[in-house]
């Protein structure tokens, strides 16, 4: 029976993953998939830009199709957030990154009247000032992930988080200096299609989705200090999260 598009690209996924293709190695073309499924050369066109679409591999016009060389990046929420991490000093990227090249782009801080839903989840008043630091975060040269912080002013505004950089350990670091120290965390996680905008600032085709986070970081008092949202590359990540029982 021919296979599906879907069916062809899930076969050839499994096939990357078990290093029968590896990094940068060229993918069968279409000729090659038409005989090897028994499908039509627009299904096996079809397979190979799901793949494509869904950051497994890459296209080459005139030269074929290639399994991404980019290696995904392991988000552990709770590694990252530890205190043992931002406390020493560390960026709690280094925590999903490793050695691996990681640098800012178009780092932009400033302020302005918080937005409605962060007003919201800060508990702040409508027409409250906050601190916005945005960003885009490369790896290995890749644009895997935009970023942009909410902090109250009032708390913020003469301090390093106001300013580029905000020094070792990050702003966490800055404001359990300011006895803002945050220790608790909870983020909301959803899957969404990005607009032209986003897959331009990411350097995805359009149709490849994206993670987004929305994070809110608490005081041993539960007053909120920090909220954060992240568009992820999907095809970038992998994300996990470890529990206590």
């Amino acid at each position: 029976m021919p296979e599906t598009a879907r069916q062809i690209a899930d076969d050839l996924r499994a096939r990357i993953d078990d290093g029968e293709f590896g990094p940068g190695a060229r993918l069968p073309g279409e000729p090659a998939l038409v005989r090897e499924y028994g499908v039509a050369k627009m299904t096996a066109n079809s397979a190979l830009k799901l793949l494509v679409a869904e950051g497994a591999a890459i296209s080459r016009p005139g030269s074929g199709t290639y399994v991404r060389e980019f290696k995904p990046i392991l988000r552990d929420a709770t590694k990252r957030l530890s205190r043992s991490q931002w406390a020493t000093g560390k960026s709690i990227w280094s925590a999903d990154v490793g050695e691996r090249p990681m640098s800012p782009a178009d780092l932009q801080v400033y302020e302005e009247d918080a937005p409605r839903w962060v007003a919201r989840t800060l508990g702040l008043v409508e027409g409250a000032r906050v601190i916005v630091r945005s960003r885009r975060y490369l790896v290995d040269g890749e644009p895997v992930q935009m970023a942009t912080s909410y902090l109250p002013a009032d708390l913020t505004r003469d301090t390093q988080i106001a300013h580029p950089d905000a020094g070792p350990g990050g702003i966490y670091k800055r404001l359990a200096e300011l006895g803002a120290e945050p220790v608790h965390f909870s983020e909301d996680l959803r899957a969404r299609m990005p607009n032209s905008e986003e897959s331009k600032a990411l350097a995805i085709l359009p149709g490849t989705p994206v993670i987004e986070i929305c994070r809110t970081a608490y005081t041993s008092e539960r007053t909120a200090v920090e909220a954060n949202r992240m568009l992820l590359d999907a095809g970038a990540y992998a994300l996990r999260y470890s529990f206590g029982s």
